[in-house]
């Protein structure tokens, strides 16, 4: 597994991702409720600005359910829930309300 960043190393590393437009996004069948940074709904800059917001006590993680070896984060802020890991470039599973 990788090793385990703190919450302000992620918290960093996705923001500049978010900000570079350097992510991808993970396929899923459910995308137009789940994903809405990928069907364009909400914007990479409005993600930022919700976790930029975010704190450690927003944030948990977990082994990904199809490899355990990545490890997925999930911040849910101001009703905001966002889910992603590093692999190691960023990959979004879910961004919505």
């Amino acid at each position: 597994m990788a090793a385990k960043l703190g919450f302000a190393e992620i918290k960093r590393k996705v923001l500049v991702s978010l900000l570079s437009g350097d992510y991808s996004h993970e396929g899923r069948a459910d995308i137009e409720d789940k994903n809405l940074l990928q069907v364009g709904k909400v914007s990479a800059a409005e993600v930022a600005e919700v976790l930029r917001k975010s704190g450690g006590s927003d944030h948990h993680s977990s082994p990904h359910h199809q490899d355990a070896d990545i490890l997925v984060h999930v911040i849910v802020c101001r009703s905001w829930y966002v889910k992603f890991y590093f692999d190691p470039d960023t990959t979004f599973i879910s961004v919505h309300q």
